[in-house]
This record gives C-alpha cells, structure tokens and sequence, in this order.
C-alpha cells in the first residue's frame, strides 16, 4: 500500500523549499558569490529561528510518515478508515504548530544574551550553536541546557516512535511468509528509514557533542551540518514522490506526452 499522497507531500515540502537546506545555500551564494558576508544580528536571530524551527517541522513530519507506515503495515485493513486527508490534515497542523512555541521561547532566551566576544561565527547560517558560543554570562551555560532539552523533544519524541514503529514493522516482515510481499514491504519502508538516519544522527551528534564539551575540528563540524542540511532535502522529494504510484504515474504519462524533435542535418 503506498503512502498517502497528501502525508508524501507534505514530508517533501518543509525539507525542500523551507527547512535547512535554503539557509546554508543562500548564505554559501552570499559569500562567494557576491562577497556579502555580513547579516545583521536581528536578521540572524530570525534566520536562526527558520532554520530550527522548519528543521523541527520535518522531524514531526517524519513521525507522520513513520505512522503512516505502521498503520498500512500492521493494521491494513483499517488503513482507509484511519488515514484519510483529513486525519493527515491535522497531524500535519500538529507538526506546524507543536515546535512554534518552543522555538520563539528559544529567541526569547537568546534575545538579551551578553555577547562579548567575537561578531564572526565559523558557519553557513546563524544557528543557535553558533551565536550563543559568542555570549557571555552565567545565563549562557543555562539557556544552552534549556535549548537542548527543547531540540531533544523535537527530535527524540519523533525518533522514539519511528523506531518503535519500525521495530514492529521488522517484526510483520520477519513473519512474512510470502518473499514477494516481504520484499515490496521492506522497499517501501527502506527509504523513510534511510532519510531518518541521515536526518537525525548527524543533528543529534552535534548538539550533544556541543553540550558535553565534546570538541572536533571545524571542518568536521560544518560537514555534519551540511550533511543534514542539504542531503535529505535533496533525496526527499525524488524518494517519495517515485514511491508513490500515483505520483510515478502521473509523471511517466507527461514524459511520454511530451515530444521531443531533433533534427540532423549532414552537410557533405
């Protein structure tokens, strides 16, 4: 059974035009392009705030899809009665709203910071990391605590379900008697679960990594970054709108309309 089409779309959206991926792009244009490598610090708090809190939107979304499985997978029959437009509505509107809260009470608390030390931070975008290391203070150490334990929730609550959804879906395909349906099922969940690897792992190394005095070169860091960054969004969309049957359909009917004419011509 293929993913609702409304809950594919909307995991392709936040991830390809809104969340990470348009930030470090548009500053990298920026800089090396135009030679603009300053960003007023409102304006980095404001990119500061996109970034994290769209990043946090596709995590939600990412537990939408992750249920989305669990329910055609372990419940088929009750997969029509459940998952409709509107269910998938409102979870997506939950995904929206949930992270809205947190997020502004993180500009909030980054807002008065001392920063006294340097105006230059060794990254593609203003994220949270980055200019809080700039301040000073005793409330520096405590607003870091606060902001992790708020990236936690908006990352581990989604990663704890989708692990649990997929423990359970391992165990239906290992019971699987059929080797045809066990191989449709498991290509079908293979790449969600690639795209949540590669979403989490590396987001959650550097956050952690930072909070527990855990220090790697820069290099490394602003690779990890950009490896969460600009490679889900960029596999999202072709992962799951060929997935989706009626996606793939529809875009192999307007490759066959579309005709192509080339001419030769052989001069002697």
């Amino acid at each position: 059974m293929d993913p609702c089409p409304l809950c594919s779309l909307s995991s392709t959206c936040p991830s390809q035009w809104g969340t990470f991926s348009f930030w470090p792009l548009f500053r990298i244009i920026s800089k090396y392009w135009f030679g603009d490598g300053v960003v007023p610090f409102h304006g980095c708090l404001l990119q500061m705030f996109f970034v994290h809190y769209l990043g946090s939107v596709t995590s939600f979304i990412l537990l939408v899809m992750a249920l989305d499985r669990f329910i055609a997978i372990c419940v088929p029959m009750r997969y029509p009665v459940l998952v409709t437009n509107n269910s998938i509505s409102v979870l997506c509107g939950f995904a929206w709203f949930i992270p809205l809260p947190l997020l502004i009470t993180i500009i909030l608390q980054a807002l008065p910071l001392n920063y006294c030390k340097s105006n230059v931070i060794a990254q593609c975008y203003c994220d949270h990391i980055s200019i809080t290391s700039q301040a000073c203070g005793e409330n520096v150490r405590i607003v870091q605590v606060t902001t992790l334990c708020m990236a936690m929730f908006c990352l581990l609550v989604p990663l704890a379900f989708i692990l649990c959804s997929y423990m359970s879906i391992i165990v239906i395909i290992v019971k699987m008697t059929n080797a045809a349906g066990r191989k449709k099922t498991l290509s079908t969940c293979s790449p969600q679960i690639f795209i949540t690897c590669l979403f989490y792992l590396p987001r959650c190394f550097v956050y952690v990594a930072n909070t527990v005095g855990f220090s790697f070169s820069l290099d490394v860091r602003i690779l990890l970054i950009l490896l969460y960054s600009l490679l889900p969004p960029a596999v999202n969309p072709l992962i799951y709108c060929f997935k989706t049957q009626d996606i793939k359909q529809m875009l192999m009917k307007k490759l066959r309309a579309t005709k192509v004419r080339v001419e030769i011509k052989v001069s002697v």
